[in-house]
């Protein structure tokens, strides 16, 4: 009666394979996953949905300073007095406190509120230099934690509620060092939300709809980014503590949510050895038809399923160690970190720069998380036409060069305009290349240490946006050129290292170092072979 089932003959064929063969002769975790519950189901689209949903809560604050943090706008009040030299062009911090007052009441910003416009800009910026460091030591310090004790749902469920609430203690903060600190930690809580969720999605699909799944984060990141203006402009009369607290109670109803309804990645249970809760996953979300049954996917008959568990029982980061160890996977992780250096530049540097344009903020703003819906839109169109290396070069070339050509001074007024343009296409080619960027680092590694190499991909991405900050604040001062003109070198100059990797367009994922090394051993085999023929 078993032998009438496919799924219990390709267990049962499994199991009787004589144990001598090596690994690679086995079928992959993968390839069973994918014939348990098929390529892409609505239990699938539901879960996935779900988790990238984070990625909205994850954008609003990666870039709600950009409100908070605000320059005030100033009038003079004493235009009459002759003796009173205020006007537009002055610099509020030479003219008498009485000859000026603010716009806006002074608690809609940090910098009105505490007095802060006089300060240096070390001190304006520290709250988003915080964040970002938060982001990159929390980063760090989380890195392998998805991949080795606490899982990826795990992981993420804990991120959102640290972040959420961060949040909701920053709108009650007293000055400028404790809104820092709490800053800090919001980064640090941040910091593995993205690369949680991104692997989570990925590895509860088939590879057909990897890359599609993937980009439902991004959406959801633009959504989150479009957010902020439209919140901000309706509370812009109010405290800026306000936004903090209406971006912290949705996060902490969306943790709840994942630890109702989040399912953990069946791959990653599998790796770990916890074999009864992935069958309960796999059950979850098996299709019921005429061959697959959900009574079908039982204990029994994983019992003896042969895999190698590279990650249990070592220490918290023992994932590093392996891709330090594998001179492969040193070279790629290099290389594409160096990648991310350069885009995280660009992708934060940007929306930080914004205040120095002569543009409406809040239009501004929305302009560039609008040219992320398109950059979206690519990534899921192309992703599965275009190879991976390709559009990276591209886009990170395109980005570099709009970027330098976005300070280039014109005579014609309408020159301003043409700026606007260049930086909105950079934006624009920073987001595409980010969105196909990780899809890439996904796939060139296995699912045994892919978490931990797409959070230290992600530390590199924060890494540029810690620099951001300062260059930006730089080119107000100085010129443009301290800031887009460098964010255009960077990413150019970076971008280039994606010569250096295997394409990975349309092969399936692995699951163990091992795993990955003999299909890389093969394909070079294969190319030599080729070559000669």
């Amino acid at each position: 009666m078993a032998d009438s089932n496919p799924l219990l003959s390709e267990l049962n064929s499994v199991e009787s394979e004589p144990p001598v063969l090596h690994h690679k002769h086995l079928p992959s975790l993968d390839s069973r996953i994918e014939r348990f519950i098929g390529d892409f189901g609505w239990a699938q689209f539901l879960q996935a949905s779900l988790v990238s949903f984070s990625w909205f809560f994850d954008a609003q604050q990666t870039f709600i300073t950009v409100f908070t943090d605000a320059q005030p706008t100033w009038h003079c009040t004493q235009l009459n007095d002759p003796h009173n030299s205020c006007n537009s062009a002055s610099n509020v911090c030479q003219l008498p406190q009485n000859s000026w007052a603010w716009d806006r009441p002074r608690h809609t910003s940090t910098i009105s509120e505490w007095a802060l416009e006089c300060s240096p800009s070390l001190v304006q910026g520290m709250p988003t230099s915080a964040f970002f460091m938060g982001c990159l030591i929390g980063g760090l310090a989380l890195a392998t934690l998805a991949d080795t004790s606490l899982g990826r749902k795990n992981m993420l469920f804990l991120t959102c509620l640290v972040m959420s609430l961060s949040t909701f203690l920053t709108a009650f903060s007293s000055n400028i060092w404790i809104y820092s600190i709490l800053r800090f930690i919001t980064g640090f809580g941040r910091a593995t939300i993205g690369t949680s969720a991104l692997v989570l999605s990925t590895e509860l699909v088939g590879r057909r709809w990897r890359g599609q799944v993937g980009v439902i984060g991004f959406f959801c990141f633009t959504l989150g980014f479009l957010s902020l203006p439209a919140i901000a402009y309706t509370q812009r009369a109010h405290s800026w503590r306000t936004l903090y607290f209406w971006t912290s109670i949705p996060t902490f109803l969306y943790c709840i949510m994942v630890h109702f309804l989040v399912r953990e990645s069946p791959r990653w249970l599998f790796v770990q050895g916890r074999k009864e809760e992935a069958i309960a996953t796999l059950k979850h979300m098996a299709p019921i038809n005429g061959t697959t049954t959900k009574t079908a996917l039982t204990s029994s008959f994983f019992s003896n399923l042969s895999f190698e568990q590279e990650t249990r029982n070592v220490d918290l980061y023992s994932a590093i160690k392996v891709l330090v160890k594998r001179r492969w996977a040193f070279r790629r992780l290099s290389a594409v970190m160096a990648i991310g250096f350069g885009v995280g530049m660009v992708y934060y540097g940007m929306p930080l720069a914004l205040g120095s344009l002569d543009f409406n903020l809040y239009l501004s703003v929305t302009f560039n998380a609008l040219s992320e819906i398109p950059a979206s839109l690519i990534t899921v169109v192309f992703i599965d036409k275009v190879n991976r290396k390709t559009s990276v070069l591209v886009f990170t070339s395109l980005s570099g060069v709009c970027s330098i050509m976005s300070v280039l001074k014109g005579i014609h007024p309408i020159w301003t305009t043409i700026q606007i343009v260049f930086e909105l296409v950079s934006f624009f080619s920073a987001c595409s290349a980010f969105g196909v960027f990780l899809i890439f680092t996904i796939e060139l590694f296995p699912t045994c240490v892919r978490n931990s190499a797409v959070s230290l991909v992600r530390q590199a991405v924060v890494l540029g946006g810690v620099f951001s900050p300062m260059l930006a604040a730089a080119g107000r001062v100085n010129g443009r050129f301290l800031s887009y003109g460098v964010f255009g070198v960077v990413v150019g100059v970076f971008g280039l290292f994606v010569v250096c990797l295997p394409e990975t367009r349309g092969r399936g994922i692995c699951d163990t170092m091992d795993e990955e090394e003999y299909k890389q051993r093969d394909s070079c085999l294969y190319n030599a072979v080729a070559s000669d023929v």
